[in-house]
């Protein structure tokens, strides 16, 4: 089974297969899609409404990831994923989170961090309401803003590529989830008004460390480790 019934159509688009490819790694991520279960080329298209072509090169994408193996004659299934994957995933995405927190935290202005804030008050708002949709809108809003203060372009591309293996949907539809990351963003505004390095360190190395904890503890649960 390659995706859940309900998934939403993709819009075409000159990136549709990225678009597939992130759809279908958050599959992945989040166990929707196991180890060792193939991915239809043409179930995909169907739940996706697209044409099967840009599934097929978001598969080859993700082979190329490692997400997915080809198998001869019968097609694309899922490759092992460890508990250690995913603590080396979240280390690299801290990794670089931590250094553009820190460059922002040197540079930033009264103007910027009135800006953060308000994607601080929308994120609150949003878990206070449960929207899932919007709950992703401003915790990507928050970090884009952040990271586009420290000026470090490559870095930040490097950061956003490997957030790619985070299941965000799975992590905005956890209240539990979304209270901590509220509480993130609210000490770490107050950590970028002070000047507080070592918090602006630790409040973004905070989010990552219970990321990893909270995505190992749901692939437990899953049952999905090989």
């Amino acid at each position: 089974m390659a995706t859940r019934t309900g998934a939403p159509a993709l819009r075409r688009r000159p990136q549709l297969s990225e678009d597939v490819a992130d759809h279908v790694r958050g599959l992945i991520m989040s166990g929707e899609i196991r180890p060792g279960d193939f991915v239809r080329l043409d179930e995909t298209a169907a739940d996706l409404g697209v044409s099967v072509t840009p599934v097929r090169e978001a598969l080859l994408t993700l082979r190329g990831e490692g997400m997915v193996e080809l198998v001869p004659h019968r097609g694309y299934k899922v490759s092992p994923l460890s508990r250690d994957d995913v603590r080396d995933i979240f280390w690299l995405q801290g990794v670089i989170a931590v250094e553009l927190a820190g460059r922002a935290a040197r540079v930033i202005t009264a103007e910027d961090i009135d800006q953060l804030e308000r994607f601080g008050n929308g994120l609150r708002s949003a878990v206070q309401r449960r929207d899932v949709g919007e709950i992703e809108h401003y915790e990507f809003e928050f970090h884009r803003h952040l990271n586009v203060v420290a000026g470090a372009g490559k870095l930040a591309w490097f950061l956003h590529n490997a957030v790619r293996y985070t299941p965000h949907r799975l992590y905005a539809a956890d209240l539990t989830w979304g209270e901590l990351a509220v509480d993130c963003h609210d000490r770490l505004i107050t950590a970028l008004r002070t000047g507080d390095f070592a918090q602006v360190t630790e409040q973004t190395r905070r989010q990552f460390d219970d990321g990893a904890d909270r995505l190992t503890k749901h692939l437990d649960s899953a049952g999905i480790w090989v």
